[in-house]
C-alpha cells in the first residue's frame, strides 16, 4: 500500500512520486501552473472563504477552525466524497499528496483532509 502525503506546494525539492492534488481555494502565488506538477486541483474541498478569513492562520483558533471546517464537509460532502474517491483510487498504485500553500505546516486544512481520510478510509 502507498501513502498519503501531506506537502507545502512550496517546498523544494518537489515531491513528485505520486497523484498530486491541490486542495486549497485559492491558487498560491508566485506558483506557475507548469511548477506545480499537479494531477488536480480540487478548490471547492478547501475552506470556505467565509472560514478561511475568520481563521486568518491564527493558531489559537485552529480548534475551532478544524470543527467548523468538518462541519462544511460534512454539509456538503460532494467535493470531500470526490477527493476519497480519488485517494481510494490511486493509493493501490502510486502514493498521493495533499498540498496547500499556508507557511504552517501543522494547522491547516491539508493536515485535517489528510487526518479525515486516513480514518475513512481506514489507512491507520
Amino acid at each position: 500500500m502507498m501513502e498519503l502525503k501531506i506537502e507545502r506546494i512550496y517546498t523544494k525539492p518537489v515531491d513528485l512520486d505520486g497523484y498530486r492534488i491541490l486542495v486549497d481555494r485559492i491558487w498560491p502565488r508566485g506558483i506557475s501552473k507548469e511548477n506545480a506538477h499537479l494531477d488536480k486541483w480540487l478548490k471547492e474541498v478547501g475552506p470556505s472563504t467565509e472560514l478561511r478569513k475568520w481563521f486568518g492562520h491564527d493558531v489559537a483558533r485552529y480548534p475551532e477552525f478544524k470543527e467548523r471546517y468538518l462541519a462544511e464537509l460534512t454539509n456538503n460532502p460532494v467535493y470531500y466524497n470526490s477527493l476519497k474517491a480519488i485517494v481510494q483510487s490511486q493509493l493501490p498504485s502510486q502514493n498521493v499528496i495533499l498540498l496547500y500553500g499556508a507557511k504552517d505546516e501543522e494547522h491547516n486544512q491539508a493536515v485535517i483532509l489528510a487526518d479525515k481520510l486516513r480514518k475513512d478510509l481506514q489507512l491507520i
